[in-house]
Protein backbone atom coordinates (compact mmCIF):
# COMPACT_ATOMS: atom_id res chain seq x y z
CA UNK A 1 0.00 0.00 0.00
CA UNK A 2 2.76 2.27 0.63
CA UNK A 3 4.88 2.15 -2.21
CA UNK A 4 1.29 1.71 -4.63
CA UNK A 5 0.66 5.23 -3.06
CA UNK A 6 3.84 7.13 -2.87
CA UNK A 7 3.96 7.54 1.19
CA UNK A 8 6.99 5.40 1.47
CA UNK A 9 9.06 8.68 -0.26
CA UNK A 10 7.69 11.58 2.32
CA UNK A 11 11.19 10.27 5.08
CA UNK A 12 12.69 11.75 1.82
CA UNK A 13 11.09 15.08 2.54
CA UNK A 14 14.14 15.18 5.32
CA UNK A 15 16.76 14.54 2.93
CA UNK A 16 15.58 17.14 1.35
CA UNK A 17 15.72 20.18 4.42
CA UNK A 18 18.74 18.91 5.15
CA UNK A 19 19.91 19.90 1.66
CA UNK A 20 21.58 16.35 0.14
CA UNK A 21 17.84 16.10 -2.11
CA UNK A 22 16.36 18.13 -4.02
CA UNK A 23 12.06 17.66 -4.94
CA UNK A 24 13.48 17.90 -8.42
CA UNK A 25 15.87 15.98 -9.96
CA UNK A 26 16.75 12.28 -11.13
CA UNK A 27 16.90 9.41 -8.50
CA UNK A 28 19.28 8.54 -6.52
CA UNK A 29 21.65 5.82 -7.79
CA UNK A 30 23.38 2.94 -5.51
CA UNK A 31 27.37 2.23 -7.60
CA UNK A 32 26.74 -0.64 -9.65
CA UNK A 33 23.96 1.79 -11.89
CA UNK A 34 27.12 3.99 -12.35
CA UNK A 35 28.49 1.96 -15.58
CA UNK A 36 24.62 1.68 -16.92
CA UNK A 37 24.43 5.25 -17.03
CA UNK A 38 27.85 5.25 -19.60
CA UNK A 39 28.72 9.01 -20.53
CA UNK A 40 25.53 9.99 -19.55
CA UNK A 41 26.90 9.79 -16.10
CA UNK A 42 28.38 13.22 -15.90
CA UNK A 43 25.14 14.89 -16.72
CA UNK A 44 23.32 12.86 -14.09
CA UNK A 45 26.22 13.55 -11.61
CA UNK A 46 26.26 17.76 -11.77
CA UNK A 47 22.36 17.37 -10.64
CA UNK A 48 21.61 17.12 -7.01
CA UNK A 49 19.13 14.21 -6.86
CA UNK A 50 15.53 14.63 -6.37
CA UNK A 51 12.72 12.96 -4.51
CA UNK A 52 10.83 13.15 -8.16
CA UNK A 53 12.06 13.53 -11.75
CA UNK A 54 11.76 13.37 -15.18
CA UNK A 55 11.64 9.48 -15.19
CA UNK A 56 9.02 9.63 -12.50
CA UNK A 57 6.42 11.49 -14.67
CA UNK A 58 6.91 9.72 -17.68
CA UNK A 59 6.08 6.03 -16.84
CA UNK A 60 7.97 4.85 -13.29
CA UNK A 61 8.61 1.34 -13.44
CA UNK A 62 6.79 1.12 -17.07
CA UNK A 63 9.70 2.40 -19.12
CA UNK A 64 13.16 0.30 -19.22
CA UNK A 65 16.36 1.59 -17.56
CA UNK A 66 17.93 3.07 -21.07
CA UNK A 67 14.97 5.28 -21.12
CA UNK A 68 15.68 6.39 -17.39
CA UNK A 69 19.08 7.05 -18.22
CA UNK A 70 17.96 9.65 -21.21
CA UNK A 71 15.71 10.98 -19.22
CA UNK A 72 17.91 12.09 -16.70
CA UNK A 73 20.41 13.12 -19.02
CA UNK A 74 18.33 15.46 -20.50
CA UNK A 75 16.84 16.79 -17.33
CA UNK A 76 20.28 17.81 -16.31
CA UNK A 77 21.31 19.63 -19.86
CA UNK A 78 18.06 21.49 -20.24
CA UNK A 79 17.05 22.32 -16.46
CA UNK A 80 15.07 25.20 -15.59
CA UNK A 81 12.96 26.38 -12.97
CA UNK A 82 9.84 26.62 -14.94
CA UNK A 83 10.08 22.58 -16.28
CA UNK A 84 10.54 21.59 -12.06
CA UNK A 85 7.28 23.56 -11.87
CA UNK A 86 5.82 21.09 -14.57
CA UNK A 87 7.48 18.04 -12.99
CA UNK A 88 5.72 19.06 -9.65
CA UNK A 89 2.06 19.19 -11.20
CA UNK A 90 2.86 15.80 -13.21
CA UNK A 91 3.89 14.31 -9.96
CA UNK A 92 0.69 15.13 -8.46
CA UNK A 93 -1.28 13.76 -11.11
CA UNK A 94 0.50 10.65 -11.30
CA UNK A 95 0.66 9.62 -7.68
CA UNK A 96 -3.02 10.07 -7.83
CA UNK A 97 -3.69 8.18 -10.43
CA UNK A 98 -0.95 5.85 -9.24
CA UNK A 99 0.81 4.84 -12.58
CA UNK A 100 3.83 3.17 -12.94
CA UNK A 101 4.37 2.32 -9.28
CA UNK A 102 4.45 -1.20 -8.23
Amino acid sequence: MLRVTSFDELPQLFNVLKGDMSLVGPRPIVAKEVARYGSAFHDYASCRPGITGAWQVSGRNNIDYGARVRLDQEYARNWSLKRDGYILLLTAVVVIQRRGAY
